[in-house]
């Protein structure tokens, strides 16, 4: 019997699909043991919960019970849950939907996927559980701490044509951010550097050497110490913008990262980042026609 893939061997329940587990193909004892031992995030009494429950099945459906045995190769699918998820203190708003596309309008603090202490207020197991829509697929990402728009593909037929927008940049992402003014500096139009992944896994840094990253930089309105500046990534790579501007001596303001780690306080609002995606603005590749998404969020007034 061919492996199956989810939701075949189980359903999207309220917006979550099942996560899924390979065995190496070395090993002994119980399946419950090894889940118990690879995934000590969930106790050995929650495992035997969820197998009682049906809630463990193998590639081929058939559920999981406590007492089976290893079985070198197997793929086994289970329910992510989490007790203690913290509640937002924004939603998304959802801007257009067709048969091929889906835009939403994201808060700040969200994730666009599951990661970490986020499950269920993950963008897209909101949107999942909210439009039913199974087979919805992010075409990109932006930051948990980044606001404003997300691009979803709603069917597998045509994900494809839309990804290559994003690999052939054949569309157009403009941010908006606030970070300092400074009065008689010049500020370059164009930011190209080498960034490379920081000694701190989660933070990137810029080193010499031939650039693989570069973004466009406009000052849009300014204040006394805040500016409201106009960036537009030419290239995709991790925390560009965010990066960019601290190497410029520019840092986003409430950045947690950059240029320095500043621990924030669990479940502390009050501070977001003030990054915004603004607008994506492409030529639909099925259609032929012009596309323009605007996000109706705003950030701070740059005083």
């Amino acid at each position: 019997m061919p492996n199956l893939q989810p939701p075949d061997v189980l359903p999207v329940r309220d917006g979550v699909s099942p996560s899924c587990v390979a065995l190496p193909h070395k090993g002994a004892g119980s399946l419950l043991d090894f889940l118990a031992i690879r995934l000590p995030g969930v106790s050995r009494q929650d495992w035997q919960h969820r197998m009682g429950a049906g809630d463990v099945v193998d590639e081929h459906g058939v559920r999981v019970l406590a007492d089976r045995q290893f079985e070198p190769g197997l793929r086994v699918y289970y329910y992510r849950s989490l007790s203690d998820e913290p509640a937002l203190p924004e939603l998304e708003t959802l801007l257009y939907q067709d048969s091929h596309l889906l835009v939403a309008d994201k808060p700040h603090f969200m994730p666009v996927v599951p990661s970490g202490r986020y499950l269920h207020t993950s963008l897209l197991v909101r949107l999942k559980h909210i439009t039913g829509i199974k087979d919805l697929v992010p075409l990109h990402r932006i930051d948990r701490d980044t606001a404003g728009l997300v691009l979803f593909s709603v069917q597998k037929e045509t994900r494809g044509v839309y990804h290559s927008l994003f690999r052939d940049r054949k569309i157009s992402k403009v941010y908006e951010a606030i970070a300092p003014w400074m009065s008689g500096r010049a500020v370059p139009t164009v930011r190209e550097s080498k960034l490379v992944e920081a000694d701190e896994f989660f933070r990137m840094k810029e080193v010499p050497g031939e650039p693989n990253s570069c973004t466009r930089i406009a000052v849009v309105e300014h204040g006394a110490h805040w500016a409201r500046y106009r960036l537009q990534p030419v290239t995709g790579k991790r925390h560009q913008l965010r990066a960019h501007m601290s190497a410029l001596g520019l840092p986003l303001r409430n950045d947690p990262l950059y240029p320095a780690v500043n621990d924030v306080a669990d479940g502390d609002w009050s501070h977001p980042l003030q990054l915004l995606a603004r607008s994506l603005t492409f030529e639909d590749p099925l259609t032929g026609e012009p596309r323009s998404f605007v996000s109706q969020r705003v950030l701070l007034p740059c005083t």
